[in-house]
């Protein structure tokens, strides 16, 4: 049979994904000896990682020729402390990454002839890992010029293939929020056989007063999936760990998609430290905020167009082409992040750094606009 051809396709056609994620370039990649570089591009924590994450990592370094823990049971208790017993650790799902607790989402409830809803500009993850499976992305993009979710639309593309709806408050990249209020209409009138996802891995940055999570949904017993990250409060984007968390019978059904050592000793070990760090939590939240009024009060006067933001980021939009604007800020030390590929194009991110660096950046944005 060695010369006999089938003509069969063994590749999925759904696979070949035009548009891949592409992630900020790291200060590696930018490194430069003449001058300073400040990272504004990548929504990491601006004073750096929890100091008892970093101690759990070091005292786990003696043995590492050991297999780490079968399961994520440690840190989901860890998680129920942390939640004040508000919910049973059976409730939590611990995986590599938030983006990695949407993908097992998607591989439990999407496959071919599925179909979800994303509401661009948005985390350019749901469509991609939604192709993967095979499944349709349906947009329901946010109304503009606020960004306010369309419930009407969401609820018009609703259909019995219909298996679950992304929302992200705060968003990224707008760092706008969903009130409450538009949650509650919206799983009012959802049927059953919809899960609602909220992103809500910037949360401790929300100070909206309806600005609501996922807890009150699922405690509720409502089909509402809450995703969280130790990426960006606790700075340990570099551990690539996040969690869910929603009934315990839709997170019993995720488990089901969950390889066995899951998650390596030394995000396991950092995460449980880092939870029961509120001090540096609290310095964290502090200095966003701070910055974040700093930063938007500098582009109002500067009559740069902003989105107010919830996040520890701000989306604005210059004047001019959003390329030459990124290359400009770079010549003046300042990385940023385009966000076309998010759905907002003409506009790009900016992480909230310290002091010295927020300053940077409005010195840099001013001397740009100048030319404008």
């Amino acid at each position: 049979m060695g010369d006999i051809k089938s003509g069969i396709n063994i590749y999925k056609s759904y696979l070949k994904v035009n548009n891949p994620y592409k992630g900020g370039k790291t200060l590696a990649e930018i490194k430069s000896a003449e001058q300073k570089i400040y990272k504004l591009s990548s929504n990491e924590n601006p004073i750096g990682t929890s100091p008892l994450a970093l101690e759990a990592i070091k005292n786990a370094l003696s043995n590492l020729h050991l297999y780490p823990d079968r399961t994520d049971e440690r840190i989901r208790n860890a998680l129920a402390k942390y939640y004040n017993g508000q919910l049973h650790p059976d409730q939590f799902l611990v995986a590599n990454s938030g983006s990695e607790t949407l993908e097992l989402i998607i591989r439990a409830f999407l496959g071919e002839g599925l179909e979800c809803i994303v509401c661009n500009p948005t985390f350019l993850v749901y469509q991609m890992f939604t192709k993967w499976q095979g499944s349709k992305a349906v947009d329901v993009r946010l109304k503009k010029p606020n960004y306010k979710l369309d419930i009407e639309g969401i609820l018009d593309a609703v259909n019995d293939n219909t298996r679950l709806i992304f929302l992200t408050s705060p968003n990224n990249p707008t760092g706008t929020y969903i009130p409450k209020s538009d949650i509650d209409i919206l799983l009012s009138q959802l049927p059953d056989h919809v899960i609602l996802v909220l992103d809500e891995v910037y949360y401790h940055f929300a100070e909206a007063n309806d600005y609501t999570t996922a807890l009150p949904y699922v405690q509720e017993g409502k089909n509402v999936i809450g995703i969280n990250s130790f990426s960006k409060t606790y700075g340990l984007a570099s551990m690539r760990t996040g969690y869910l968390y929603s009934t315990k019978e839709i997170s019993d059904y995720i488990h089901q998609v969950c390889k066995p050592f899951i998650l390596n000793k030394l995000s396991t070990e950092a995460a449980i430290a880092a939870l029961s760090d509120t001090q540096f939590v609290a310095d964290t939240v502090h200095l966003v905020k701070k910055e974040r009024t700093f930063l938007q009060a500098g582009l109002k006067e500067l009559n740069i167009p902003f989105w107010e933001s919830q996040g520890n980021f701000v989306m604005i939009k210059p004047a001019i082409d959003i390329k030459k604007f990124e290359s400009l800020m770079l010549d003046e030390g300042i990385m940023i992040r385009p966000v076309a590929s998010f759905g907002a194009p003409g506009c790009v991110r900016i992480t909230l750094g310290q002091r010295e660096a927020n300053e940077a950046a409005l010195a840099a944005i001013k001397k740009i606009a100048a030319d404008w």
